[in-house]
C-alpha cells in the first residue's frame, strides 16, 4: 500500500541519504585506490618537474648531483609513459572490488519510500554483508 505524504517524504530523505553515503564510501574507494596505484607516476613526475630548470628548478642537492635538465625531461615522459597502464590497472582493481565486495548493490531504489512493505535490496539478496556466503554470480551489479 502506498505511503502517506510525510512518510514518503522521510524515506525518500532516508534513501537520498544511503545513497549519497555509498557513492561517497566508492568514491573515497576509487580515490585510496588511484592514490596507491598512481604513486609511482605521482613521484617521477613531480621529481622531473621539481628538478627541471624552466619549471621549479630546485636546489635541492639531489637535483644539482644527479638530474639535470635532460634527465629530468625523461623523468617527465616516463611518468606520463607509465601513467595509461597504472590507470587501466587501478581501475581493473577498483572494478573487482567493487564486484567481490557488491558495493553497487548498496544502492536503493526510491520506490522503496513509496509503498509500505518493500524490503531492501540488501535483505531480499541474504543480507548487506555477503562475505563467506555462497553468491550467485548471475547477479548482476547493475540489476
Amino acid at each position: 500500500e502506498p505511503r502517506s505524504t510525510c512518510c514518503c517524504l522521510a524515506w525518500t530523505l532516508l534513501i537520498v541519504t544511503m545513497n549519497i553515503l555509498v557513492f561517497c564510501m566508492n568514491l573515497l574507494l576509487l580515490f585510496v585506490i588511484f592514490t596507491i596505484v598512481l604513486l609511482p607516476t605521482i613521484v617521477v613526475v613531480y621529481f622531473g618537474f621539481q628538478c627541471h630548470s624552466k619549471v621549479l628548478h630546485s636546489a635541492a642537492r639531489y637535483c644539482r648531483s644527479f638530474l639535470d635538465d635532460s634527465s629530468s625531461s625523461a623523468l617527465i615522459i616516463l611518468g606520463f609513459v607509465i601513467m595509461s597502464p597504472l590507470i587501466v590497472a587501478a581501475m581493473a582493481i577498483y572494478c573487482s572490488l567493487a564486484r567481490r565486495f557488491h558495493l553497487l548493490m548498496c544502492f536503493q531504489p526510491y520506490s522503496r519510500a513509496v509503498y509500505k512493505g518493500v524490503k531492501w535490496r540488501w535483505y531480499e539478496e541474504g543480507g548487506l554483508c555477503r562475505c563467506g556466503r555462497g553468491w550467485n554470480t548471475q547477479v548482476k551489479a547493475w540489476v
